[in-house]
């Protein structure tokens, strides 16, 4: 009976050594694919990266372009400054002070596409060419541009080219891109040098002896060649060439007679097989040390991590991390005492969130309480029934109707935000009842932004401080004004809305102001105060302490509150969970 061979057999040292050469061998060749598969992947994606840059760019340029065609087309046609240039002797003194607001107009626009463009005008009966905007060339590109616009305008076939249409031209040696919009006998030029134009291209990286460049419809290059680090362009020409790896990139200006074009290099391929063979000389240094690098990394890491990771999954009762056992890596004791640190931190933490989301509770109870108002729904009715005692049918129909939206308004939903637009109409609502019972006690004004309308707020914000303003400003020996503003304004580097309410009552009490003006909470146990406090806690809870609310007594009487509100078109949902 056959014996049946041993399963652990024993080989000689040499055949080890030939499995980890021929697994080494193939661990190269695998290296070596994956390497030029990758070096092509990243070629590839940053050749998309940079095609999607240039596209980027160019829809700019042609939104620039689009944009400044019809602002020269559309003050051809409609300014005023213009007409009088064409009607007077351009040494009147109406034709310099038209020629001035030009100027000014165009200045402006040239501040916001650049000062690398230039702007002209030319009226053809009086033969009057000028710029209309501060130039970046000298007087020699002046002269010549001048005498070119002027023939081509003269020249209709020529001119047809030019109409409307951005188009290369050569001036003194150097191209310029410009587009001639006519209206009768008047003409706007827009223009800007090739160079300029192509420059922000220019600062992608494009490789050392990349370079980007503006050509015209017959390939001719309308830019000056330069690389990418700034230096002229030398074409390569030997072995060396043979070796660059080259992309060219094109992308074309809608309306005009000229593209971009981008060459990419990226370097020599001998370079990127260097490195190959470096990294396979150093994987045969790794492999020679990994056996015994792997017996000692098990033995005196891989043990504590693992006894580590077992103390993190396992809890005591009490919310503490099991005993770790100790191990000679200070790292590791470290870790493990900032993770009893970190546990107890996370209690705490949960602990506050607790008592944060009860604090919130009851502010939401407060304000549902102030929502309810039976003393001033009593005295819309009790004014009402007075009206009817005196046969006032159309105040009554008024008032009946004003009193409707706004309990409406006061019991409607839940929601965190409400429009500005409804939220100061419920404010005029209240006002117009409040004026339906003092009479001519107080007059008030309402002014708001257009900008504004689609702004939100929290619900009932306003009514608030207007209802302070009525309840402690009204009274019958003086007329009062009550005056709310709303705009919007950049408040330390960000937009907001800023709100405004102010009166010409007796102002703020001096201790409440002060407790105001330092954040400190008013005196409550009375019943009064209550509508402020929490309409500053809302808020603050609300904008996360962004928003912001001042109060003061203007030196000439009364009282005044300003809010400064954040935008956060998603600050409810973000708020629910923050808490």
């Amino acid at each position: 009976m056959a014996k049946k061979p041993a399963r652990n057999k024993p080989y000689p040292i040499r055949h080890y050594v030939k499995v980890t050469i021929l697994i080494s061998f193939i661990v190269l060749i695998l290296d070596l694919v994956i390497s030029i598969a990758s070096i092509s992947i990243v070629k590839q994606q940053s050749t998309r990266y940079l095609q999607d840059t240039a596209d980027l760019y160019i829809n700019r340029i042609n939104h620039d372009f689009a944009y400044i065609n019809h602002y020269m087309g559309w003050t051809l046609a409609n300014d005023e400054s213009l007409n009088m240039m064409n009607a007077h002797d351009k040494t009147s003194k109406e034709f310099i002070n038209s020629n001035e607001d030009l100027h000014k107009r165009f200045t402006e626009l040239q501040k916001n596409y650049g000062q690398e463009y230039n702007f002209f005008y030319y009226l053809k009966n009086q033969s009057f060419f000028l710029n209309c905007a501060p130039i970046s060339i000298d007087y020699t590109v002046y002269r010549e541009l001048k005498k070119q616009i002027i023939s081509f305008i003269d020249d209709k076939e020529v001119y047809e080219k030019f109409y409307s249409r951005w188009t290369p031209i050569l001036v003194n040696g150097k191209y310029y891109i410009i587009n001639i919009v006519p209206y009768h006998n008047r003409y706007f030029i827009g223009m800007i040098s090739a160079d300029n134009l192509i420059t922000p291209l220019r600062q992608i990286n494009l490789g050392a002896n990349g370079y980007a460049s503006l050509v015209d419809e017959n390939g001719t290059d309308l830019s000056t060649l330069v690389t990418n680090s700034g230096k002229p362009l030398q074409e390569e020409t030997g072995i060396r060439n043979l070796f660059q790896s080259r992309t060219i990139i094109k992308s074309e200006f809608s309306g005009t007679a000229f593209s971009a074009k981008m060459v990419i290099k990226f370097g020599a391929f001998e370079k990127i097989m260097i490195a190959q063979l470096l990294i396979m000389l150093l994987f045969f240094m790794v492999t020679s040390t990994l056996c015994a690098v792997m017996l000692f990394f098990n033995r005196r890491v891989l043990g504590p991590i693992q006894s580590f990771s077992e103390s993190l999954t396992h809890l005591n009762e009490d919310g503490q991390p099991a005993g770790f056992k100790s191990s000679k890596i200070i790292e590791l004791e470290e870790a493990s005492a900032q993770f009893k640190d970190l546990v107890e931190q996370i209690r705490n933490y949960k602990i506050a969130m607790y008592e944060q989301e009860l604090e919130k509770q009851n502010i939401q109870l407060d304000f549902m309480k102030q929502q309810i108002k039976p003393h001033f729904f009593l005295n819309c009715l009790t004014s009402i029934y007075s009206m009817a005692q005196i046969q006032m049918y159309e105040e009554i129909e008024q008032m009946a109707m004003s009193t409707s939206k706004y309990f409406r308004y006061i019991f409607q939903g839940s929601e965190d935000f409400v429009l500005l637009a409804d939220e100061i109409e419920h404010v005029r609502i209240y006002l117009d009842i409040q004026k339906s019972r003092y009479r001519d006690a107080f007059i008030y004004q309402i002014e708001q932004e257009a900008q504004t309308t689609d702004m939100k707020i929290p619900p009932l914000v306003l009514q608030t401080f207007i209802e302070n303003s009525v309840k402690y400003a009204i009274s019958r020996a003086n007329e009062m004004q009550i005056r709310l503003t709303v705009k919007r304004r950049r408040v330390e580097d960000e937009e907001m809305t800023v709100i405004q309410i102010s009166d010409t009552g007796p102002g703020f009490p001096a201790e409440v102001l002060d407790k105001l003006v330092q954040g400190k909470p008013l005196d409550q146990s009375k019943g009064n105060q209550i509508g402020i406090m929490n309409t500053l806690k809302r808020l603050e809870y609300l904008y996360l302490s962004r928003a912001t609310v001042s109060f003061s007594n203007p030196a000439e009487g009364g009282a005044c509150i300003t809010l400064c509100l954040p935008d956060l078109p998603e600050l409810s949902t973000g708020t629910e969970q923050l808490l």
